[in-house]
C-alpha cells in the first residue's frame, strides 16, 4: 500500500471466464495502479487491498 500510484485505470467489465471478480471490481469505477506487468495490472480493488488482474478488465 505504500507504493506510489503509477496511474489510474477504469474498469470496463467484470465478466470473467475462470475467476470470480465481480465482487472485487466495479465496472465504470476508477482504480489506482500500484504495479504492472506485461499481462497483469495490480490495483487497489474493492476490498481495499492490492490485487492482480488481467489487463482486459481495464481501459
Amino acid at each position: 500500500m505504500s507504493s506510489p500510484t503509477l496511474r489510474t485505470v477504469t474498469c470496463k467489465h467484470s465478466d470473467a471466464e475462470k475467476y470470480v471478480v465481480n465482487n472485487m471490481l466495479t465496472p465504470g469505477k476508477d482504480y489506482d495502479v500500484k504495479n504492472e506487468t506485461e499481462e497483469f495490472i495490480f490495483i487497489i480493488d474493492n476490498s481495499g487491498k492490492v490485487g492482480g488482474y488481467y489487463k482486459t478488465y481495464f481501459e
